[in-house]
């Protein structure tokens, strides 16, 4: 049982969603079902990627019906490190929360309305687990379903009209994405009748079939992910939720569909990767780096300022594609990409927690009023600094060694303008950083108005700092993570693992 795949595998599943069903129907027992919980569920991903670790590739076939009829669950490398990467920052986000929202300067309604994130939160973990678990094509669409419904409710919470009409806008995005991969799916299996990742991957061809299907799957996900232009919804949901929420939503949700795209592209629909498919999302991404990052310039609010570098750095992930797929053993490549969102994953949670923190103290995130907090918020402020070493990608960060990798992959196969970009959007990423930061550092002279700050709980700092820490800290894990990416490489599954 110790390494039996049959056992932990559905458990990363089963353990958040037994807890979310609990607290629904126990919420005066929300307390203990929490912590039990979210302990529970991080020593079973914890066994889950040991296991994948020792062994290799695993699989689980749900109730003795295997593919191409029944429900595999599958994990390598890549699964493992992204349960890993939802695991510590969703426990982040918990200990953060529990601060956030029991805080004395909500009123009842709105902490009444707010204790329905614990079930949803929880709904939400078991679902990016299901997600990243699935073995076929169409129970990633479920489980994208899933994330996609949980993560609208989240944005919700607040309550306020301008997040209301964000979160409405997020649902019919949502919708139509979910629309386009599903009749991707149906021309997958219209022409090659599996549905199993690995078995696809076996038989595709391409063929006309297969670009109609690469097509709409990659609209259906880009839009998900907020890739330009796809980004509209993205801002305005991100900067008007509750801090946990859109920490939760940059952080983990957007990777999910990213997850996916990467995944199908490098397992099934790999035969149009000498198409200009990959070149044109390449060049997506290239424009939502700099588009995202002036818009992240312009800014006058901190959460608004946040919210466009995710657009910005959702580019980072698209502007390998044409390295991945044209050169399907380049390990250094993909590399760049997942450390890419393990650090982006531990830094944006880490600013957009520490920034709620400041607005929760000093109910106001306009640039103009950060003036000289740093003599009177010294941790938040340099939960914010640290976090921000990484999404400059300064050395030592987990963003330098993902861009690190990134421009060694891009160098070496000539790909200049490319590298180019990356140096670009990290110039662009200190610009806009810097617009935070010189007003949060000014002194506060003699007889200059001062904040009147209220007192933020010890658990949100703490969380917040924990994950800027993280991003500082994978800076000493590149190797690692190659090697684990090594175990069970996309462009090496086969089927029946």
């Amino acid at each position: 049982m110790f390494f039996d795949a049959d056992f932990w595998l559905p458990l990363a599943i089963i353990a958040p969603l037994t807890t979310a069903l609990l607290l629904f129907l126990l919420p005066r027992r929300s307390g203990l079902a929490i912590i039990v919980g979210a302990v529970t569920t991080i020593a079973i991903v914890g066994m889950t990627t040991l296991l994948v670790v020792q062994t290799g590739p695993v699989r689980h076939t749900i109730g003795g019906w295997g593919a191409p009829l029944g429900i595999d669950l599958t994990a390598d490398g890549l699964t493992a490190l992204m349960l890993a990467l939802t695991a510590v920052v969703g426990a982040a986000i918990t200990l953060y929360a529990h601060g956030y929202f029991t805080h004395p300067t909500h009123d009842e309604a709105a902490r009444a309305r707010y204790a329905n994130f614990w079930p949803l939160w929880f709904f939400l973990w078991a679902a990016l687990n299901a997600l990243f678990l699935s073995g076929d094509v169409f129970n990633l669409y479920v489980t994208l379903e899933l994330v996609s419904f949980t993560a609208v409710a989240l944005t919700a919470l607040a309550g306020k009209p301008a997040v209301l009409a964000a979160a409405m806008r997020y649902l019919l995005v949502g919708l139509l994405g979910s629309l386009f991969y599903l009749m991707g799916v149906v021309f997958l299996y219209g022409d090659f009748g599996v549905l199993d990742i690995g078995q696809l991957g076996a038989v595709v061809a391409a063929t006309p079939a297969l670009a109609g299907a690469a097509a709409l799957i990659t609209v259906g996900l880009a839009m998900k992910t907020a890739l330009f232009p796809l980004h509209f919804w993205l801002p305005p949901a991100h900067a008007n939720a509750t801090a946990p929420v859109s920490a939760l939503l940059s952080a983990l949700v957007i990777k999910g569909s990213f997850y996916i795209l990467l995944r199908l592209w490098l397992g099934v629909l790999y035969p149009l990767g000498e198409t200009i498919a990959p070149y044109l999302l390449m060049a997506l991404g290239a424009a939502a780096l700099l588009w995202g990052s002036l818009q992240a310039i312009r800014q006058t609010r901190l959460k608004l300022l946040v919210a466009y570098s995710t657009v910005a750095q959702i580019g980072y992930l698209f502007l390998l594609m044409p390295l991945l797929l044209a050169e399907r053993n380049n390990l250094i490549a993909l590399a760049g990409v997942v450390c890419f969102m393990l650090a982006h994953a531990s830094a944006k949670a880490s600013a957009f927690l520490s920034a709620g923190a400041i607005q929760l103290a000093i109910g106001d995130d306009r640039l103009a009023s950060l003036r000289g907090l740093m003599q009177v918020m010294p941790t938040p402020v340099a939960t914010f600094a640290m976090a921000s070493v990484s999404l400059v990608a300064l050395p030592p960060s987990g963003g330098f060694v993902a861009k690190w990798f990134m421009l060694d992959a891009t160098l070496a196969s000539g790909y200049w303008t490319v590298a180019l970009v990356i140096v670009a959007g990290g110039l662009m990423a200190a610009v806009y950083i810097m617009r935070v930061l010189a007003p949060l550092f000014r002194q506060v002279e003699m007889g200059e108005e001062r904040h009147d700050v209220i007192h933020v709980p010890l658990s949100m700092n703490l969380s917040a700092f924990g994950l800027a820490l993280l991003a500082i800290l994978l800076s000493f894990t590149g190797v690692y993570v190659l090697e684990i990416l090594a175990i069970g490489a996309p462009w090496v599954m086969e089927a029946g693992l």
